[in-house]
C-alpha cells in the first residue's frame, strides 16, 4: 500500500527539518510533498535542500495559501500512483512509525480513513494556559479526538490517513472553507458509507497558539468554518457546540445592566464559571500559567461563537462549494446507492 504524505506549510522553518527527518525514517511513506503557501522564513529553502539531495521530498507552490487547497493540489499533481494520502500538520509532533500504525489500523478494521486524537502541549507562558484548557472538557466539550480513549469508529477526528481514490471521488476538500474542511469532508465521507476509525496508538501532540489574539483569530475562523458546514449540510449543532453561542448574547445583555443589574447576571455567571473551572484545571495540571486556562477557554468560547454568528447572520446562503475534484455519485461498497447531497 503506497502512501503520499502531504504537509501544508506556511512559515514552519522551526519545525520542518525535524518533521521531514522523522517522516523520511518511516518506510511506509513513499513520497512527501510540502505544499507551501508562500513562506518567507526559510521553509522553502529547507525543502529545496532535501529535494536537491535526492530525497523523496517535493516542494509545491500553493498560491491559495489555505490548507484545503494545498492538499487538493498535491493530490492532483502527485496522487494518481498512490493508494493512501497521509496529511501531516507541521506544528505537531508525531509518534515514530506514524504511517505504519495508521496503515495497520486501516487494514485491521477495514476503514476508509483513520483519524487520530491529539493532546495539547504548551512550552511556556500563555501557551501553557491554552494547552491546559484544550486538554480539558472546559475547552473541548468532550470532543472524542481531543482526548485519548479507545479505538472506535467516529464521525470526525483529526485527519491523518485517507483512501486516495475515495478522497478524489468525493471531491476532496472544499476550498471555500477557511477551516473546518476536515469535518465538512468527514460529513460527506460518512454519507457515502465511509468508515472513519479513531486510532489512539497514533495520537499526536499539538502545540497551540501563544497569544490571546492569535487564539481569538483561530477560534473565530473555526466558528466561521462550522457555520458553513452546518448551513451547507444542515447538520445542526451538538450541545457542546451550541452552548458557546449563548456567550455573546450574555455579554450583549450585560450592556443593559444600567437599567437593572439582573441583565449582567448571565455574563457574570459565565465569567465566574470559566475562571473557577480554569483554576481547578490549573491546580490539577501543574499550576503556574495553567491557572489562567479559564481565560484561554473564555477566549475560545467567545471567538468561536462570534465567528459562527458573524458567518451565519451576515452571509447569504452559499452557492456551489469549490471542491478540488469532480464528484462521483456512488457510495462506498457494492451497493452503488446515490450519495446524499
Amino acid at each position: 500500500m503506497s502512501v503520499l504524505a502531504i504537509i501544508p506549510c506556511l512559515d514552519e522553518a522551526a519545525n520542518l527539518e525535524r518533521l521531514l527527518n522523522q517522516m523520511l525514517r518511516d518506510p511506509s511513506i513513499d513520497l512527501i510533498v510540502v505544499a507551501d503557501g508562500g513562506s518567507t522564513d526559510g521553509s522553502r529553502t529547507i525543502v529545496e535542500r532535501y529535494e536537491a539531495a535526492g530525497k523523496p521530498v517535493r516542494l509545491l507552490d500553493n498560491p491559495d495559501r489555505i490548507q484545503s487547497a494545498g492538499v487538493n493540489l498535491a493530490v492532483r499533481r502527485f496522487g494518481s500512483r498512490f493508494d493512501w494520502i497521509l496529511r501531516i500538520d507541521a506544528h505537531c509532533e508525531y509518534p515514530d512509525g506514524y504511517a505504519a500504525i495508521l496503515l495497520e489500523a486501516a487494514k485491521a478494521r477495514d476503514a476508509s480513513a483513520v483519524v487520530v486524537p491529539m493532546t495539547t502541549r504548551g512550552r511556556d507562558g500563555f501557551q501553557l494556559a491554552v494547552a491546559a484548557a484544550q486538554n480539558s472538557v472546559l475547552g473541548t466539550g468532550g470532543s472524542a479526538h481531543r482526548h485519548l480513549g479507545e479505538r472506535r469508529f467516529v464521525e470526525h477526528g483529526h485527519h491523518a490517513l485517507m483512501d486516495r481514490a475515495l478522497f478524489e471521488r468525493l471531491g476532496g476538500y472544499c476550498e471555500a472553507m477557511p477551516c473546518n474542511e476536515d469535518a465538512e469532508f468527514d460529513h460527506r465521507q460518512a454519507a457515502a458509507g465511509g468508515r472513519i476509525l479513531l486510532e489512539p496508538e497514533a495520537a499526536l501532540i499539538y502545540f497551540p497558539r501563544r497569544t490571546p489574539l492569535a487564539l481569538w483569530r483561530q477560534y473565530f475562523r473555526y466558528g466561521v468554518g462550522r457555520a458553513r458546514t452546518v448551513r451547507r449540510h444542515r447538520t445542526g449543532l451538538r450541545l457542546r457546540q451550541a452552548l458557546p453561542l449563548a456567550v455573546p448574547a450574555a455579554l450583549a445583555l450585560a450592556l443593559l445592566s444600567p437599567i437593572s443589574w439582573l441583565f449582567a447576571v448571565p455574563a457574570i455567571a459565565w465569567l465566574l464559571l470559566s475562571l473557577g473551572a480554569g483554576i481547578l484545571v490549573g491546580h490539577r495540571t501543574g499550576g503556574g500559567w495553567r491557572y489562567a486556562s479559564g481565560v484561554a477557554a473564555g477566549i475560545m468560547h467567545l471567538g468561536w461563537a462570534c465567528g459562527f454568528l458573524t458567518e451565519w447572520l451576515t452571509r447569504p446562503a452559499q452557492g456551489e462549494p469549490r471542491y478540488g475534484f469532480p464528484r462521483s455519485a456512488t457510495r462506498v461498497g457494492a451497493d452503488a446507492a446515490p450519495v446524499r447531497r
